[in-house]
């Protein structure tokens, strides 16, 4: 991935949550270059989400209809912080 396209992605990460700036920013940096690129695909769309239907996500008090989103959600659930 070209530098400009991972700046947008750490801006889009920041959040009006500090909880999810940190859940999504710790993300792209540790795991983001990991996963499928059908993955990122659906991390990408999955930052159009308003943050308290992102904050439900990341709790597991809501899950996502898209099993591949669903699953990247898991990985930023799982994803250790700083």
């Amino acid at each position: 991935m070209s530098k400009d396209p991972l700046c947008r992605l750490r801006w889009r990460c920041r959040r009006g949550l500090l909880e999810l700036d940190l859940l999504l920013g710790t993300f792209l940096e540790t795991s983001y270059h990991a996963i499928s690129d059908e993955e990122k695909q659906a991390f990408e769309t999955l930052l159009f989400h308003s943050d308290p239907q992102l904050w439900q996500y990341c709790l597991g008090e809501d899950s996502h209809p898209d099993p591949i989103t669903a699953n990247v959600i898991a990985k930023i659930r799982d994803t250790p912080l700083p």
